[in-house]
């Protein structure tokens, strides 16, 4: 069940465009996603899964109620890493859904993130077991898991301190069994899917100045052999988010310059 449900995800063969809602889990109601039933309704068909807190998958069905909707992914962990309003440092991870529960809400993936280097072993150990106790329960109950490796402060790291954590830590991630790896597009981002087996989704990470530079992220992801991508606030927070969401699906899935999906879709 669990490999029919990846296959789905990336349609078989093809890149995966995930749309995340999760935010308010860590920061509560942001720009456009105040409503979060009225956000989800204007995620487009076109996209491949949905990215959301346990919570919300009730509020938000109708996105997922209908034949060849997108998947459904549930994050199971929450992590002090994304507490930046509350400044945080110590990146402790708990698990905040069960994948049982997650399943009985109609998660069809799931997502766990993972932090290390943290400055502490023991913090790093027990992040490590967090993952591995949640990732080997989803995978029981056939959900598959979508690792996301999100380093401490990013924000500080120079191009090149980003990218050797990130090289480093999806293959570990890899290693530790996720089906499929959610982390930053660093600057050598070939060498990171290269040496991952499975695929790598580059994220969206801040919001873009322009809906063209967020295409041209996507557009590079692709080309250094991202497995898709998962784009959050730069697919929503745009005046017509499903008309970015078919101009991004065109770029990822059939290479589609950034310039003529925007001509299509957007302009």
């Amino acid at each position: 069940m669990k490999n029919i449900r990846l296959e789905r995800l990336f349609n078989r063969t093809e890149r995966a465009v995930i749309v995340a809602i999760d935010h308010g889990e860590f920061d509560g109601p942001i720009e456009g996603m105040t409503d979060l039933p009225e956000t989800a309704a204007k995620i487009d068909s076109c996209v491949d899964g949905v990215l959301l807190s346990p919570g919300m998958l009730p509020h938000c069905r109708q996105v997922f109620n209908f034949k060849g909707a997108p998947m459904a992914v549930v994050r199971l962990n929450w992590s002090t890493v994304y507490c930046y309003q509350w400044e945080y440092k110590d990146s402790i991870t708990v698990p905040a859904c069960s994948p049982a529960e997650a399943l009985r809400l109609g998660a069809e993936a799931v997502l766990i993130s993972l932090t290390l280097e943290t400055g502490s072993e023991a913090t790093d150990a027990a992040n490590v077991e967090c993952f591995r106790k949640l990732s080997e329960e989803a995978r029981r109950f056939g959900l598959p898991v979508i690792g996301e490796y999100y380093p401490a402060e990013p924000e500080k790291l120079s191009p090149d301190e980003l990218h050797k954590k990130v090289y480093v830590c999806t293959r570990i991630l890899a290693e530790l069994g996720a089906d499929a790896i959610k982390t930053f597009y660093t600057n050598k981002f070939k060498q990171v899917t290269e040496t991952c087996p499975v695929p790598v989704l580059g994220l969206g990470a801040e919001k873009c100045p322009k809906q063209l530079d967020a295409l041209q992220l996507a557009a590079k992801q692709v080309t250094d052999g991202a497995g898709g991508v998962v784009f959050g606030r730069n697919a929503i927070q745009v005046p017509d988010p499903s008309a970015f969401q078919r101009a991004l699906c065109d770029v990822v899935k059939r290479n589609m310059t950034p310039d003529k999906a925007a001509e299509k879709h957007i302009e």
